[in-house]
């Protein structure tokens, strides 16, 4: 089975069912508001963030769920917030049946934001 291909953000997002899009711009948006200087592109086949070259975050639909991806730094740091959901070593998923823990996953970017900040400094 191939994995679809698309060209930017705009065209993954526009790929799904409104109420999906909703949400993928959603964070999206808070990816821009939170960390503007970010590169946008799609890797792995999903909307990709990278700053000062390094990931930030990564995030996708599926099914059933919104799955999203802050490193493993991103989701240890949360791991009491993110208990509630299903998750992987460096994943969480938001069903779509629940509304997305929007200010859950502004700390999230925002801590993934400083940290890369920092190591920027170290270098």
């Amino acid at each position: 089975m191939n994995t679809p291909v698309w060209a930017n953000v705009d065209e993954y997002i526009a790929s799904f069912p409104t109420e999906v899009q909703n949400r993928l711009s959603e964070i999206r948006r808070l990816i821009h508001t939170i960390a503007p200087d970010a590169d946008e592109s799609i890797s792995y086949g999903m909307p990709a963030y990278k700053l000062h070259g390094k990931p930030l975050i990564y995030f996708a639909a599926f099914k059933n769920h919104i799955g999203f991806y802050a490193t493993p730094s991103g989701h240890e740091a949360f791991a009491k917030d993110l208990a509630v959901y299903k998750r992987g070593k460096g994943s969480v998923q938001f069903p779509l049946k629940d509304n997305l823990p929007l200010a859950l996953i502004e700390r999230i970017i925002r801590f993934r934001k400083k940290e890369q900040d920092i190591n920027l400094k170290k270098t």
